[in-house]
């Protein structure tokens, strides 16, 4: 995929953001930065990226087929953080519908860091 911008919202362009995380040439340094790529990587279908950066305890319930119908199947529109702490992101993420009408996920993530590496465990919606 051939993007300018990253989706993430950081303001850089893709391949000098998010995409060396999705490529795997970098390691996210924090709970933020696995947050927004993780973001982008639901806006470029990248589901082994998203299965990866789950925590082992919490791949059970998230399969790679369901992270990549669930990519497909929607259109993301924002990335927008409302706090970020060691180990808990706070964020809206504006998407279309399946009707084309905007709707928020707004979501308060729990990450771990475990081995030098950063996983999405849980959250909290509002």
């Amino acid at each position: 995929m051939n993007l300018t911008s990253c989706p993430c919202g950081s303001g850089l362009q893709y391949v000098n953001c998010c995409q060396p995380y999705h490529l795997k040439t970098k390691i996210a340094p924090t709970a933020e930065a696995l947050m927004r790529s993780r973001y982008s990587a639901f806006v470029v279908a990248n589901a082994d990226y998203l299965y990866d950066t789950t925590h082992f305890s919490k791949r059970g319930g998230n399969s790679k087929s369901a992270y990549l119908s669930s990519a497909k199947n929607t259109k993301w529109v924002k990335l927008e953080i409302v706090s970020s702490t060691f180990d808990v992101v706070e964020f809206k993420a504006y998407y279309l519908n399946k009707k084309f009408q905007p709707e928020v996920l707004h979501e308060k993530s729990n990450f771990k860091l475990e081995d030098g590496k950063w996983y999405y465990v849980d959250g909290e919606f509002y």
